[in-house]
């Protein structure tokens, strides 16, 4: 795990430096040269990571994130510099190939980006009965914590364990100087997708007896463990979407990629037990 950060606003920490696979053009399919790549942990910074932030913000709620400021929200990320951090892989002044952060939804309830979110959030809930609790809870007055984290698709699961365990950290350390982040729960909004029948060429899909796949499939293998802990969780279909989307995103010939929203609901006093179940899953063997 990479060392505690400190809060202090430029502050970064070293990390163990994570392998990365690549195929080798000069070899055959099975074989793979090992690449080292050496990861940063950094927390936000202004002046550098708006539109790192941003472009990852828009990836991770898809094609309903034209329904939001982003950019508000990408400001709002920054504003808490210490709450958080970015991953980078050629120093600080570049943009951030991941990052997660917490918002406590109560206190920048005000906030018209978030205000937005909220409802977006609470509306989502209510198309599916297993995230019930969601809208009657971020009605309640508690202090919620939102959680957001993306990365780019090609980055290792391995970035995360650091991450969730610097987020409780710094969690901690804020609470401990009273700023608001006790929070009652924890809400991390995230991506799943399932494979579904393309509908290019439909007379020959049919023939070859394509059937839709429902198996459910995680962006972030990390929400697999985190529902284990939850209070309440699941899928939601995004505003925006349609089967074209699909057939853009299309992982192979056969089928194509349908993503959904999900969300994950925890209590905070699990919250670390959480983490720290994600860094046995997933951290690398030493």
């Amino acid at each position: 795990m990479a060392k505690k950060r400190s809060r202090e606003v430029d502050g970064a920490s070293e990390a163990p430096a994570a392998d990365k696979m690549v195929e080798d053009s000069d070899s055959s399919d099975d074989d793979f040269d090992m690449v080292n790549v050496e990861f940063e942990w950094f927390n936000f910074d202004p002046e550098i990571d708006f539109h790192g932030t941003k472009s990852l913000l828009r990836q991770l709620f898809d094609v309903d994130a034209t329904l939001f400021d982003i950019s508000g929200l990408a400001d709002l990320i920054l504003s808490q510099p210490t709450i958080g951090s970015t991953v980078k892989v050629d120093g600080k002044d570049t943009d951030a190939y991941a990052f997660l952060t917490a918002l406590n939804l109560h206190e920048h309830r005000e906030k018209k980006p978030l205000a937005d979110l909220t409802k977006y959030i609470s509306e989502k809930a209510k198309s599916n009965e297993a995230l019930a609790a969601i809208p009657d809870l971020l009605s309640s007055g508690k202090q919620v914590g939102l959680v957001l984290s993306e990365r780019l698709i090609n980055m290792p699961s391995e970035i995360s364990p650091p991450m969730y365990g610097m987020l409780i950290d710094e969690i901690e350390a804020a609470v401990e100087d009273k700023e608001p982040y006790d929070f009652s729960h924890y809400l991390i909004v995230s991506k799943t997708y399932h494979e579904i029948e393309s509908t290019l060429d439909v007379e020959e899909r049919r023939r070859k007896k394509g059937k839709q796949d429902a198996t459910l499939f995680y962006f972030h293998p990390e929400d697999e463990v985190l529902q284990k802990y939850a209070t309440a969780y699941g899928s939601y279909d995004f505003t925006k979407i349609d089967e074209a989307i699909a057939d853009s995103k299309r992982a192979f010939q056969e089928m194509g990629v349908m993503p959904r929203g999900s969300m994950i609901l925890i209590e905070a006093g699990k919250f670390a037990d959480a983490a720290k179940a994600i860094s046995e899953y997933l951290s690398p063997p030493s």
